[in-house]
């Protein structure tokens, strides 16, 4: 089944009396449960791309198919309910709430949840997360108290507290080194294999998207090359 389908988006944005086209004629499509890397140098288009397949913004034509509806047109409003129910993201800069624990962090979006949950619930829920990533000991620390591998742990568990369909990490390993980062890929794998949470890495790097099933070159706002241009995923243990 396929999860997303994008059909001939474009995306234009204008500056003054100019027209800057950044995605032109983006046909693809990502089936459930697949783990994909959408790579691309920096100014490719990856992000722009990223943006409308996260329903953070709206293509200039084309067709968007999410789930069996096509959402390319939806409000804001109508954007933002579905952003919630269906998507998770996870940032290069964590982007947690500074001065609140990890556990806070993490139950945060559920206040927004359509189930509205109770705030015990919330708090259970939001343990039990941070115990899937490894973190139950560390869930009364504040961010400035944990590693940057943590601190990302922390932001997986906060983008899965809503059981989302998809995830998109965007250059989730940015800030980290080289042992850390494998250890969330490895994560990104184990929830993508266990789970079933189609997942999605915009990156630059080809040592991150070699971790994907599949790899979707981006370059000057098109694909470049052929959308099934399948990678052999690395196992757990392996650099």
């Amino acid at each position: 089944m396929q999860l997303i389908e994008l059909n001939r988006i474009d995306k234009t944005y204008h500056m003054g009396d100019f027209e800057v086209q950044v995605l032109k004629d983006i046909t693809m499509a990502i089936g459930e449960g697949e783990m994909v890397a959408l790579m691309g140098a920096s100014g490719s288009g990856k992000s722009t791309l990223m943006n409308i397949l996260g329903c953070l913004d709206r293509p200039t034509s084309g067709e968007y198919w999410l789930d069996g509806e096509e959402v390319s047109r939806l409000s804001l409003d109508q954007r933002a309910l579905l952003r919630n129910g269906k998507i998770g993201f996870v940032f290069q800069n964590f982007n947690l709430l500074p001065r609140t624990s990890a556990l806070d962090n993490v139950a945060m979006p559920l206040s927004y949840a359509q189930d509205n949950p109770s705030e015990r619930e919330a708090r259970l829920r939001a343990k039990e997360m941070l115990e899937r990533v490894g973190l139950g000991e560390r869930i009364d620390h504040e961010p400035s108290k944990l590693s940057g591998g943590q601190q990302q742990r922390v932001a997986i568990a906060r983008a899965l507290i809503n059981r989302p369909r998809i995830l998109f990490a965007d250059e989730p390993t940015g800030n980290l080194d080289s042992r850390t980062s494998v250890e969330v890929l490895h994560m990104f794998q184990r929830l993508n294999q266990e789970d079933g949470v189609t997942i999605i890495l915009v990156t630059h790097d080809p040592n991150v998207a070699h971790y994907a099933q599949r790899v979707i070159h981006i370059h000057d706002g098109q694909i470049a090359s052929g959308i099934y241009d399948a990678q052999t995923p690395k196992e757990e243990g392996q650099a």
